[in-house]
């Protein structure tokens, strides 16, 4: 990957609604500009991302969504409103921060739900997308939800039990049921809440080398609500809305790296995304799941390079 390199500009922008999103620009201002949607909902962006990037060749612009990062007001809070946070919402900030810093086109690099913002925007918006490179790719079906909630409980029995039993075991949705518990304003509700959800989490990537990446508790309370605000509303976009719209796509060149170890290939979201979108390239990366690997980093980097 290129070598660390700090942002030449950063700030705020009030995107409405009470909201403050924060937002960093790297490398050449000059060069061609890239736009990272990270993942979750609610991982926020980090430093690591800029390295995907020649900073001699891109302007690259990162930024926290709303509820998460250094966003305000922060999901993390013990009372959080998130009724101005949905899909249309995110999809007009990124409209106003490309506006605000003169962008005409730009590339979208995503990974995982930064994949299913990058979709429906490119859908809506795609005479402003130059190009597109995915990682964990998703398109907010109902189905991919609904296989990381239910469906691979019996894959992971004994931690699916544990998940189920932290809220009451419901023959209902799982994901309402933690959300009506993480959006309690008391601290003895949600938080357990959100450490069960993370812990799920963390069940469903067995390969991933980072086990902290829900440090510290604010953050996993701001990721637990947010992934369970979305889902429960099934990420606020029409079932099926990516492949219905699928021809917008078209002309968009596009790159979807996968590992195939990712348990949420096993509903064929990244073969059915290229049969819908044949302008998309996917390559497929051993002994990789969806926390990723070296070689998935290289071959996102190298799809970087490609475009540049």
């Amino acid at each position: 990957m290129y070598p660390e390199i700090e942002p030449y500009e950063h700030g705020f922008l009030d995107v409405g609604d009470g909201h403050q999103v924060y937002w960093e620009v790297c490398g050449n201002p000059g060069g061609k500009p890239a736009v990272v949607l990270h993942g979750g909902p609610g991982s926020g962006c980090n430093a690591n991302q800029r390295r995907y990037f020649d900073p001699a060749a891109y302007r690259v612009v990162l930024f926290d969504q709303r509820g998460c990062g250094r966003s305000t007001p922060h999901a993390g809070a013990p009372v959080a409103d998130l009724s101005t946070n949905t899909t249309d919402h995110l999809i007009a900030d990124l409209e106003l921060l490309r506006t605000a810093l003169g962008i005409d086109r730009w590339l979208l690099f995503a990974a995982s739900w930064g994949s299913v913002l990058a979709l429906a925007y490119a859908v809506r918006h795609p005479e402003r997308v130059s190009a597109m490179v995915h990682a964990g790719v998703a398109t907010g079906q109902w189905a991919e939800t609904e296989l990381l909630v239910r469906g691979l409980g019996p894959m992971f029995p004994e931690a699916h039990e544990r998940f189920r039993q932290a809220v009451g075991d419901p023959a209902g949705s799982l994901t309402a049921a933690y959300l009506e518990r993480l959006t309690d304003p008391d601290p003895a509700v949600h938080r357990p809440a959100a450490d069960a959800w993370c812990a799920w989490e963390d069940a469903l990537v067995p390969l991933s080398p980072d086990n902290s990446r829900f440090d510290p508790p604010e953050f996993r309370l701001a990721f637990a609500r947010l992934v369970t605000h979305y889902w429960a509303h099934g990420s606020f976009l029409p079932d099926d809305f990516v492949y219905d719209n699928s021809s917008r796509l078209a002309g968009i060149p596009g790159v979807i790296v996968q590992g195939e170890l990712d348990l949420g290939n096993l509903i064929g979201t990244p073969w059915l995304l290229t049969r819908a979108w044949p302008d998309a390239e996917l390559v497929l990366i051993r002994d990789t799941a969806h926390g990723g690997s070296a070689a998935m980093s290289e071959a996102r980097l190298a799809a970087t390079d490609r475009f540049r």
